[in-house]
């Protein structure tokens, strides 16, 4: 950090397990990218290139070897994989995949019904040579998935080979762990922890009461994503207690 300041909370130093924050990229060029990285990159554990982009982004090796000069791993949005599952492209997908120098792969089905047991099947399977981030929870907002489905479904992701289970919100913040409105469903998160480890769970926070929420509630190491980026340094500095919101979690009393 720039000058000494004492009662700030440790962070987790990179590259770390537990603290990520998770970026969602939704098509930003190769030179937003080296902007971007040379002010963030120290607060940044992976970058995720939102939904189908990666597929319709003109200058995509371009933008991944900046990122991979900052040694930050990118992985392409759950719908790329759906998109391809739903085609019985998945040997593709995987190939695209190595041939992009892309470690991390997201195993989702918000968008496409998958059964369960088949999606553990390719977690399991993909596990063998990538990083999984698997995702639970429905991209429609009718859906409404009670909780101890929810601790069963990321349980058995969590056991086929997922080394973070995320919880559905997308880039909006009003579905799966989230009310319409963008309130959390307390109760339901509250349960989820009851069962499944907190540092084993990324949660998609787009909006700052959300993220306030997870501070507030697991401290300054939670997992969040889908991040806009110019939220990075906003959120590095109320994860320890620097912005107005957090001010006074960390002051002895």
């Amino acid at each position: 950090m720039n000058f000494n300041l004492s009662q700030i909370p440790e962070r987790h130093k990179k590259p770390r397990a537990h603290g990520i924050t998770m970026i969602m990229d939704k098509g930003l060029s190769v030179e937003e990218a080296k902007n971007f990285m040379s002010v963030s990159h120290p607060h940044v554990d992976i970058v995720k290139l939102g939904f189908g982009t990666a597929f319709v982004t003109p200058t995509l090796k371009e933008k991944l070897d900046v990122y991979r000069s900052y040694d930050i791993p990118v992985y392409f949005g759950g719908t790329l994989f759906e998109a391809f599952l739903v085609r019985n492209q998945f040997d593709d997908y995987v190939k695209v995949c190595t041939d992009y120098g892309i470690k991390y792969i997201e195993v989702s089905d918000g968008s496409v019904t998958i059964p369960h047991t088949e999606k553990c099947g390719y977690i399991e399977k993909l596990a063998k040579n990538f990083i999984v981030l698997s995702e639970v929870g429905s991209k429609d907002a009718a859906h409404i998935i009670p909780p101890y489905k929810w601790i069963e479904l990321m349980r058995a992701e969590l056991e086929a080979g997922s080394t973070y289970v995320i919880a559905e919100a997308r880039e909006s913040g009003n579905v799966g762990i989230y009310r319409g409105s963008g309130e959390v469903r307390e109760g339901l998160v509250q349960e989820i922890l009851t069962q499944i480890p907190e540092d084993k769970i990324l949660w998609e926070a787009p909006q700052k009461a959300q993220q306030l929420y997870f501070l507030e509630l697991i401290g300054c190491n939670v997992n969040l994503g889908n991040i806009a980026p110019t939220e990075v340094i906003p959120l590095e500095a109320m994860r320890i207690g620097l912005r107005g919101d957090t001010f006074e979690l960390y002051l002895n009393k």
